[in-house]
């Protein structure tokens, strides 16, 4: 029986971007800030989500929670600039590099990993 759609070697090797969206149509997306390479944020995106951001060049998502398109910082001015997309060897994930407006967390930190695991509790991470 033959497989529907690209194959992993096309997907792994190729120079097609192929996006691979779980079941439920979602890539998982990890927002770095492209001159510090901090990770700022992660969130998914689904086709619409990826195709925003791509038509753009700012960050787009989809919110699991209330089920629809957000563009980060439509209600906070705090946007993030796409500068690239790095994509895995298996096109099921992204690193998004992008040049924030603001913070990033809608706690007002820079960073959504603002907390590290400390025995087992949380610590702020110093700025």
């Amino acid at each position: 029986m033959s497989e529907i759609g690209p194959s992993a070697v096309e997907r792994e090797s190729g120079s097609a971007f192929l996006p691979k969206f779980d079941a439920v149509g979602l890539l998982t997306a990890v927002v770095t800030d492209a001159q510090t390479r901090e990770v700022l944020m992660v969130a998914f995106m689904n086709e619409e989500a990826l195709a925003k951001t791509r038509e753009t060049g700012i960050a787009h998502f989809y919110s699991r929670s209330r089920g629809k398109l957000w563009m980060k910082g439509e209600t906070s001015g705090h946007t993030l600039k796409v500068e690239e997309i790095l994509v895995d060897c298996d096109q099921d994930a992204l690193v998004v590099r992008a040049t924030p407006a603001g913070p990033a967390c809608h706690t007002g930190a820079v960073s959504c990993f603002y907390r590290k695991l400390d025995g087992d509790h949380l610590a702020r991470v110093p700025d």
